[in-house]
């Protein structure tokens, strides 16, 4: 059986969690896992990050006070390669400051994960981008967010969805690469990225056993 019907399953127990949980009242409509396979096959190639070293800068500049900082509309991007990788951009719901993903998002996990495991995406890996929109709350505590929330939904992915967990790589942004920089207050830059990052190494095929040694025929006395 292919892997992608298999992991039809993934919008099964997304349903299920829904439902079990009991949601209430309109809900936006779930993209479809075909939505999210376009968005994402069409990968040329890879960006030059470096995913510890971006993580450590994203921190440090969320801490620095800088005396000129432009503001958000004109804060230069953190990591601007990303923009060429092919994007899918979710609108997943949290609880308010937390990475507790809200039951009307389930659904959205679930189609994610089936379009993960789809024939054309299965040799890549991806990244989880979380992103946060301007608020109240210090550029420090807004890159813990982004990031706690892109774990989160790594860890569904692997443990509910059966994902594999070298194809994923959760990093948080916080707001120093907003998705709309016109508008840092706009719900838009809550969403969370998953983004094509990388063809997975070919697997080393193991060497042929080497073939037995022909019996000599035993010597007649």
């Amino acid at each position: 059986m292919r892997a992608e019907g298999l992991f039809t399953a993934g919008t099964v127990v997304a349903l299920g969690l829904a439902l079990l949980a009991g949601t209430a009242g309109a809900q936006t409509a779930a993209p479809t896992r075909d939505d999210i396979v376009g968005k994402l096959n069409h990968f040329e190639e890879a960006a030059e990050v470096d995913l510890p070293a971006l993580k450590q800068q994203v921190m440090e500049r969320a801490k620095t006070r800088i005396k000129n900082d432009p503001g958000p509309v004109n804060r230069p991007l953190i990591a601007p390669d990303l923009a060429k990788l092919p994007a899918f951009n979710a609108q997943i719901q949290f609880d308010a400051d937390t990475p507790i993903i809200q039951p009307a998002s389930y659904q959205t996990v679930g189609r994610i994960a089936d379009a993960l495991v789809h024939a054309s995406l299965l040799p890549y890996t991806f990244l989880i981008v979380g992103h946060v929109e301007s608020n109240s709350k210090t550029r420090e505590a807004n890159a813990i967010l982004s990031q706690r929330r892109a774990d989160a939904i790594r860890d569904v992915l692997v443990n509910t969805f059966k994902i594999s967990t070298k194809r994923l790589h959760p990093i948080g942004l916080g707001e120093e690469q907003f998705l709309d920089r016109a508008k840092p207050t706009s719900a838009v830059n809550g969403q969370l990225q998953i983004l094509t990052y990388a063809k997975l190494p070919e697997e080393p095929r193991p060497a042929a056993a080497p073939a037995p040694a022909a019996k000599k025929p035993a010597k007649k006395r």
